[in-house]
């Protein structure tokens, strides 16, 4: 993590504060807490933020806000921003049906790894994850914290079509994938949750950056009620507010 931030230009309406050059959890954090520092006061001229891996893009609009003014508001703020991560921590438990239809490449990753399908399962739950951010489709959260052992390469023929909810590994990531898409990663079981929702204007992602993930196996009649609840929008989804043992 550097030092002091780096203040980089992208076009005439938008200022990148780069905290890294390299993935880092302090440094996420550290975004993060900048991110919501500055949103919380509702600085004119400011469009939306977009919070990546080790850096904040600030979109704002040039005829209300100067980049000069933007960027002083940014230092003031990041003079009193603290480092560490919050005393709590929002997790979300995302129930899955592992294997079977729902996980037609569990074999592959079995092969892969050297373990049977129990064990699999057993590590991929047992761990927490981390939600750097969004990405490639909207509500696609990229996770950090997968088990090493459970890396395995990407499929060599990415498919065409993969159902929304598809729980993947791709190398040593792991996600679901929000919507029905294309994608390459190795499919090990399905979530019944809705990650995204366009009609929800409040919150149209489940996931934000900065969210943590905690997958629950699941058997199939549960999987399939969780489902039939989840889209008819009944479904409450479970998340727990944990408190941080250790301090940034």
């Amino acid at each position: 993590m550097y030092d002091a931030p780096k203040f980089l230009g992208s076009g005439d309406s938008c200022l990148v504060v780069e905290f890294s050059d390299s993935i880092e959890m302090e440094a996420n954090f550290r975004l993060q807490n900048l991110m919501r520092a500055l949103a919380s006061k509702n600085v004119r001229g400011v469009r939306e933020f977009v919070p990546t891996y080790r850096s904040l893009s600030i979109h704002y609009d040039p005829l209300k806000l100067g980049r000069e003014k933007l960027e002083t508001a940014v230092r003031k703020t990041l003079e009193n921003l603290g480092g560490e991560r919050g005393e709590t921590r929002r997790v979300l438990v995302m129930p899955v049906c592992y294997g079977g239809e729902h996980g037609p490449d569990m074999p592959h990753v079995c092969a892969h790894t050297g373990y049977g399908e129990n064990e699999v399962i057993k590590r991929h739950t047992d761990a927490e994850y981390y939600c750097y951010m969004l990405g490639f489709t909207p509500g696609f959260a990229y996770l950090g914290g997968l088990d090493e052992t459970l890396a395995t390469p990407r499929l060599k023929a990415p498919r065409a079509l993969i159902p929304a909810g598809s729980v993947g590994i791709a190398d040593r990531q792991t996600g679901a994938y929000s919507i029905d898409c294309p994608g390459g990663w190795q499919l090990i079981g399905r979530t019944p949750l809705r990650l995204f929702d366009p009609d929800d204007g409040e919150r149209p992602t489940l996931i934000d950056a900065g969210d943590w993930i905690k997958f629950r196996s699941v058997p199939k009649d549960e999987y399939a009620s969780i489902k039939r609840d989840a889209d008819a929008g009944c479904y409450r989804a479970e998340w727990l507010m944990e408190r941080n043992a250790v301090q940034g």
